[in-house]
């Protein structure tokens, strides 16, 4: 059917209204803590929506309802990892991040080795973060391109992806730039009830759509294998494994919510240490039932499309879920689902740049520019996050030409992932560990990822296990080899 004026006038009304509520929060931080922590005064229960909105983006609402579709549920082997991973950070690393005024993940490096290397997992971060949030991005475009393909006739494929993601990154920019974490936090709770109540209307729209209903979804859907969950075999090749996802899931997650700035922002941002422990393992719970929502809705679009097969077989697995979407479901509900998935890229994008901002000012500016008073901090955290929603957008363009996105996204982020969690692993649970030995370890952890990522056929669910133990193993006896020499020459 494609969109109509209702449709459009949904959308149009969604980018408005959150742009709006955005803004109300702007003017209220005189510091760059408030800036980046809205002044530690978001519920716990907040925290927790928003780290769900955060880790959801317009990736995980195309292409995990893809990943049901093509095969089956095996994906949620990986979230119980998730839950495992979720776990360990709460009772290893939070009670660490909240023994001083910490604004940044890496402040506790420098607390515990030094300068040099909270410089090195810093810009780790800046540079591993961008590249994954540019291809996050670019999912926005998969989405317009399918929604709004008549409205853009006129213009090219390339021409309609820079629209698309121009006009998200814009809009998102707006808010995050005028109210910082406060916007960020709220904006993302509004976010998450409107892309979770979107794919709740899509279930039931397929459901109303599938003669028969459940009854049939159950029985075509349970016969081609589609709710197979585990997968106990010991296939290195295979993706998503019962070990791959409950090991590899775990490191990932204790790297992702443990190092990475994008989550642990929101952490520190908690009243306390018990709510920002409530915020992430309640949001583990949350995100477990969301996944297997996302993988259900692409289980039952086989079902509908195996009954009524579609004019052209789809070509890639990110546009099955839009396509229905836009072709399938009801005028004015499109524009809600539309909206929706376009809800989720925006909450993650504000995301990327308030903790890419917060990183760049507090981590390197303030650093160099020890006697800078807040007035000029805060005016530098805003250019800071124009500049990188500047950066975000040559990126997503630069995206275009990569193969599933929602793998390619997380590929990328686990590249860095092994490394740093190596690191604060070296910090936290040894005392022999120095700063040299830990940057040593590093820099094999990095490396050995990069190969495993571009010269093998080793799963991206591994990368964080195997990146991080190296890392560990190799910093922490390179520190013993290099303490030893130094005993050496000061017996001598």
């Amino acid at each position: 059917m494609g969109l109509n004026a209702l449709d459009f006038a949904v959308i149009a009304a969604y980018l408005a209204g959150v742009t709006l509520f955005g803004l109300q929060f702007r003017g209220r931080q005189r510091t760059v803590k408030d800036y980046f922590l809205a002044g530690n005064s978001a519920p716990w229960w907040a925290i927790s929506l928003s780290i769900v909105a955060a880790e959801t983006s317009t990736l995980t609402i195309i292409s995990v309802p893809g990943l049901a579709f093509s095969s089956d549920f095996r994906f949620l082997q990986l979230v119980l990892g998730y839950l495992v991973g979720r776990v360990i950070v709460s009772f290893v690393l939070v009670p660490q991040y909240f023994r001083g005024e910490l604004v940044t993940a890496y402040q506790l490096i420098e607390r515990r080795f030094g300068e040099k290397l909270r410089t090195l997992t810093a810009a780790l971060f800046l540079a591993t973060r961008g590249a994954a949030e540019g291809v996050r991005v670019f999912a926005v475009a998969i989405v317009v391109r399918v929604a709004l393909g008549s409205a853009l006739a006129g213009l090219s494929d390339w021409g309609r992806d820079v629209a698309a993601i121009a006009i998200v990154t814009l809009l998102t920019l707006a808010y995050t730039l005028e109210g910082g974490m406060a916007a960020v936090i709220w904006t993302d709770v509004v976010q998450l009830a409107i892309y979770f109540s979107g794919t709740v209307v899509a279930l039931f729209t397929i459901l109303h759509l599938v003669p028969g209903g459940w009854t049939t979804v159950l029985a075509v859907a349970g016969a081609a294998g589609k709710f197979r969950m585990i997968d106990t075999s010991w296939n290195l090749s295979a993706t998503y494994t019962l070990w791959s996802g409950v090991i590899g899931g775990a490191f990932l997650t204790t790297a992702s919510h443990g190092t990475d700035q994008l989550i642990v922002q929101r952490l520190l941002a908690a009243r306390n240490q018990r709510q920002s422990q409530a915020a992430l393992l309640s949001s583990g719970v949350a995100i477990f039932f969301q996944f297997g929502l996302f993988l259900l809705v692409g289980a039952m679009l086989f079902v509908f499309y195996r009954i009524d097969p579609p004019p052209m077989p789809f070509t890639r697995t990110d546009t099955i879920f839009p396509a229905f979407v836009v072709n399938r479901m009801p005028h004015g509900l499109s524009g809600l689902l539309i909206s929706a998935i376009l809800a989720a890229a925006m909450s993650n994008l504000s995301a990327a740049l308030n903790s890419l901002s917060s990183t760049t000012v507090v981590d390197f500016y303030t650093r160099v520019r020890p006697l800078s008073s807040e007035e000029t901090r805060l005016r530098l955290a805003r250019r800071a996050t124009i500049v990188w929603g500047v950066l975000l957008f040559g990126l997503a363009i630069l995206a275009r030409n990569g193969g599933k996105v929602l793998e390619m996204g997380l590929s990328i982020a686990s590249v860095a992932y092994g490394a740093l969690l190596g690191v604060f692993l070296l910090g936290v649970l040894t005392k022999r560990a120095t700063e040299h030995g830990a940057m040593a370890g590093m820099a094999c952890g990095f490396a050995l990822n990069v190969y495993l990522w571009l010269g093998t056929r080793l799963p991206f669910t591994w990368y964080v296990a195997v990146g991080s133990a190296a890392t560990f193993a190799v910093g922490y006896a390179a520190s013993k080899l290099m303490d030893g020499r130094s005993t050496l020459k000061t017996a001598a």
